[in-house]
């Protein structure tokens, strides 16, 4: 890709959206792009940040590793969304590892001119704020669920989630394969399995496959998210 290239397409990121046509060319400068294949490592536990990323194709995914092994995803990333920002700015070490779910073309912005540009640019650093605030929340969540939440209200929270990405959709594949997504939401895969098959036994949701799902009553989904009522 060329300079203008890079520029239109960090202008599309909502992270560097509107910023000064100034700014994106000093950041377009210093960018490059990465493919990733699938299982790919893209960053490592404890490993010195050295950049961020934003994601072009394909998919990325953030997670952490139990004493035994088990994967525990934090979240997935897709098209024209940034990861690792979080350590670059703060100087310290990545919090947890990062590894491609499919074939995925990335742009790498390096820490050290990121961080010149933000000095620079004060709107950049502001954008930083309105995302970590962001992220913070999605964390707080995310911790709340699976330790105060039963199963199905776990997954009725992420389906919700899923459509709201997906701009309200009714019907929408799945981010990754059950299994992975039962380690997101600290539960079993067979557990996960007979809550799916309680929801479709209510009416609240249909399956298709091995990822397609369909919302079929959203605010009976929304009130199980919400605590309002149990799924026996």
């Amino acid at each position: 890709m060329n300079l203008e290239q890079i520029k239109d397409l960090l202008n599309l990121v909502p992270f560097f959206r509107g910023l000064p046509p100034d700014c994106l060319e000093k950041l377009a400068e210093i960018t490059r792009e990465h493919t990733f294949m699938p299982k790919d490592p893209v960053f490592i536990e404890g490993e010195e940040a050295a950049g961020m990323y934003i994601v072009l194709a394909g998919r990325l995914y953030v997670y952490k590793l139990s004493p035994d092994g088990k994967e525990q995803i934090l979240k997935v990333f897709e098209s024209m969304e940034v990861l690792g920002e979080a350590a670059v700015f703060s100087g310290h070490k990545f919090p947890a590892h990062a590894s491609a779910l499919e074939e995925t073309r990335c742009l790498i912005l390096p820490r050290t001119g990121v961080i010149r540009q933000c000095r620079e640019t004060p709107d950049l650093a502001l954008s930083l704020l309105d995302v970590l605030s962001g992220r913070l929340r999605h964390f707080v969540h995310l911790v709340e669920s699976l330790s105060l939440q039963e199963v199905p209200t776990r997954l009725a929270v992420y389906l919700l989630y899923l459509s709201a990405r997906k701009d309200g959709a009714e019907q929408f594949d799945l981010e990754i394969p059950k299994g992975r997504m039962a380690a997101m939401l600290g539960t079993l895969p067979e557990t996960l399995s007979r809550a799916f098959g309680k929801m479709a036994k209510e009416g609240l949701v249909k399956t298709d496959g091995s990822r397609g799902v369909q919302l079929l009553d959203r605010n009976r989904l929304q009130d199980l998210a919400d605590g309002e009522w149990r799924l026996r």
